[in-house]
């Protein structure tokens, strides 16, 4: 609830106390719904256009390529494999 909230766990903790675990737990669902209804949002965005959604695919896997190529290159010079 902490982490979905923001909220320091003692005063989460003195919110409950005394009351049911059946309130806090639907409580925490409630925020874990909260937290994550942006990310659904922005999935079914993705999900709708295919075009966006590959197009930004692309833009990260360059990303990760420029990223990783130096220690690849380096673990390549160092195992003496021949690159084509």
């Amino acid at each position: 609830m902490a982490v979905s909230t923001g909220q320091q766990p003692d005063a989460i903790e003195s919110r409950y106390d005394g009351a049911g675990y059946g309130d806090f737990k639907s409580d925490v669902a409630e925020s874990v719904v909260e937290l994550l209804a942006p990310i659904q949002a922005r999935y079914r965005e993705l999900r709708d256009d295919p075009a966006e959604l590959y197009r930004l695919l692309a833009v990260g896997a360059e990303k990760a390529h420029a990223v990783s190529s130096p220690t690849l290159a380096l673990m390549y010079e160092r195992m003496g494999f021949a690159r084509s």
